[in-house]
């Protein structure tokens, strides 16, 4: 009796076809606990950020969720805003860890030791900081009316985005810099400053987005928008001052 022989493709076509299968899933990268450990810290360090601001700062949430027209009471407001400087220290060093640690950050812990070891250099600078934005105000209501209005009002909008950013820079070095003094971190905030003009325009623009993000929805602009936008912040400014360090070494 004679047999045929047989082609071994024709009467098994999946010989071949589990092995490619198996290299092919084999291949495909698959997220590991490590990314995922990674995601979930970023998420929950921003929105424990965005509670910890909210009760740092919980007069001026208040009031803006009490007032219909803030604007009209800006001296008001701009009087509240000096519990933002220590609470932003604070939200800066839980970014640190968050760097530092990664899914095994700690954000209260991170930001309530920032927030006690800062206050004693961001609360004179947040004072600061308010006397010279409300001294810039109180004369731009006065110059409006001039006839140099055309002049002056565009130098008092640049004195005033330059405090802005120069006390958000000088409190990201209390931060980065625990042992300098305060009068060298407003010296290398303000070179900074100027150096990287385009990363403070853009921190300008990104807290304009936080500040009238605040205004217009007080509870959900505050819950939401403040900690992303503070982190591109935050970067930036680390990235300022890292380039900094490197070309004084």
């Amino acid at each position: 009796m004679t047999t045929v022989a047989q082609h071994p493709t024709r009467h098994s076509p999946n010989t071949g076809q589990h092995p490619r299968q198996r290299g092919l899933a084999g291949r495909i990268p698959s997220p590991g606990f490590e990314a995922f450990g990674n995601i979930f810290g970023f998420i929950y360090t921003f929105l424990a950020g965005n509670v910890l601001m909210a009760l740092a700062n919980a007069p001026l949430v208040l009031c803006l969720a009490l007032v219909a027209d803030p604007a009209a009471a800006w001296p008001f407001f701009l009087a509240l805003t000096i519990t933002i400087p220590p609470s932003l220290a604070g939200l800066f060093t839980t970014f640190k860890a968050l760097h530092d640690d990664g899914a095994a950050v700690k954000p209260v812990a991170a930001y309530l030791r920032g927030y006690r070891r800062s206050f004693r250099k961001t609360a004179p600078l947040g004072l600061a900081a308010v006397a010279i934005l409300l001294f810039l105000g109180v004369d731009l209501v006065i110059v409006q009316p001039m006839p140099a209005a055309a002049l002056l009002v565009p130098v008092i909008l640049v004195a005033a985005a330059a405090t802005v950013t120069v006390t958000v820079m000088a409190i990201a070095g209390v931060v980065l810099l625990p042992g300098t003094g305060l009068k060298n971190l407003l010296k290398a905030a303000l070179y900074l400053t100027v150096q990287r003009w385009y990363l403070s325009l853009a921190a300008l623009v990104l807290l304009g987005i936080i500040a009238s993000a605040a205004v217009l929805q007080p509870v959900l602009g505050i819950a939401l928008a403040p900690a992303p936008l503070l982190f591109v912040i935050w970067s930036n400014t680390s990235y300022a001052y890292a380039a900094a360090l490197r070309t004084a070494n």
